[in-house]
């Protein structure tokens, strides 16, 4: 089966446009709290990641076949991304047999290098990938995780991500990650205020759910150091995304100044290329690639071969916020759990907050796949017409 169209398009970030009916018992912590990121050492962006971050609509991707069949992906970064697909990527691999995803990720890789596979490009052939995915999916009428080699597990084990940890354990979940507040620019105040924070959680919680704290690219060796001794008496499994993405050198002084501290990143990693050097170096203890940045469903589970076999589990980047990180999670067994970040309102029934039709979410912390053709997206092609901004 022949590739006939390759389309990206700018689409709402709310793929079903709100369907929230149950009233919130609160606002989401997402709402005013700090967190602490890379532009924390510049007081006018601080208090809020909104005031930085890229205002970009996300993308949908569309891959039709010859006999009119179709698939759909998405990513992020709007104008840009869109722009790589349609003007570079999308319009050379028309022709091509829709069901070769291997060769069709590989061209996609190749066809990138003049201007580079990472970054944006990444995100570009992250929807593609999961475009022909899903085409692949429905052309042999089974789901993708099918297709990957079919169930690792009954169901994945999920873990939930945000503070509102008090609504975490009402839905289940037994095990959370924090946010961190507080960077190096609050110095001591900022070490106190983490450290708060943890201890609040860690005696909320009981001493038998997994308790981790995510940084998101905040902090430098130093104040990582510093904070994951203070931290120590309350038993994180993880200290998560603390240095900037490029910083390999500074994973290395972080793996010797702190060995008894697990240690996990790979959020921004693109690219096959920094989960093996990190995995020649013996400097990370979990991989966190995100299915629609990293380069797809195809990348992902390269990235799960390369770390299978140096003993290094793979949990990726808020998988269980979409289908196709879901699908991806349920088929690999070097996948122990799954992310589900929660920044709805406490009270608010995750199934009322999914970015898909008929989309899985966790219930009493475990999640099984929607097991429709391809992703199981629940999505037709005037729905599809609806999100397009």
């Amino acid at each position: 089966m022949k590739i006939s169209k390759v389309k990206a398009f700018l689409i709402a970030s709310d793929l079903t446009g709100g369907k929230i009916v149950t009233p919130p018992r609160r606002p989401a912590w997402t709402a005013s709290a700090e967190v602490a990121g890379p532009m924390s050492r510049f007081s006018r962006f601080k208090k809020q990641r909104s005031l930085w971050r890229p205002a970009m609509p996300s993308i949908g991707c569309l891959v039709t076949a010859e006999d009119g069949s179709w698939g759909f992906g998405a990513s992020r970064y709007g104008n840009p991304v869109a722009s790589l697909i349609n003007e570079h990527i999308g319009p050379l691999l028309v022709g091509e047999n829709a069901m070769a995803t291997e060769q069709l990720w590989d061209m996609m890789q190749r066809l990138a290098s003049p201007y580079g596979a990472m970054g944006l490009a990444s995100y570009a052939i992250s929807a593609v990938d999961f475009a022909l995915w899903d085409l692949k999916g429905k052309l042999l009428r089974r789901p993708v995780f099918e297709l990957l080699g079919g169930p690792a597990r009954e169901k994945i084990t999920c873990y939930a991500t945000g503070n509102d940890t008090d609504w975490h354990m009402e839905l289940g979940f037994s095990a959370t990650k924090l946010a961190c507040p507080f960077g190096p620019a609050d110095g001591l105040a900022g070490l106190d205020g983490d450290e708060e924070l943890v201890a609040r959680t860690r005696e909320l919680i009981g001493p038998k759910v997994d308790l981790m704290l995510d940084c998101w690219m905040a902090l430098d060796v130093e104040f990582t150091v510093r904070l994951a001794e203070r931290l120590k008496p309350y038993g994180l499994r993880w200290i998560e995304d603390c240095l900037m993405p490029d910083d390999m050198d500074g994973w290395d002084v972080l793996r010797r100044r702190l060995p008894w501290q697990g240690l996990a990143t790979g959020e921004h990693w693109y690219t096959l290329a920094p989960f093996l050097s990190s995995i020649s170096r013996h400097n990370v203890d979990v991989f966190q690639p995100d299915v629609a940045w990293v380069g797809g469903v195809t990348a992902t589970v390269k990235i799960c071969h390369l770390a299978e076999a140096a003993g290094v589990p793979v949990i990726p980047h808020a998988a269980m916020n979409s289908p196709f990180g879901q699908h991806v999670c349920y088929a690999m067994p070097n996948i122990p759990w799954g992310e589900f970040f929660l920044g709805s309102p406490p009270g608010v029934p995750l199934s009322e907050v999914t970015p898909f039709p008929g989309q899985a979410v966790p219930k009493d912390g475990m999640l099984v796949p929607n097991d429709g053709p391809g992703f199981g997206l629940g999505l037709t092609l005037d729905d599809l017409e609806r999100l397009k901004v």
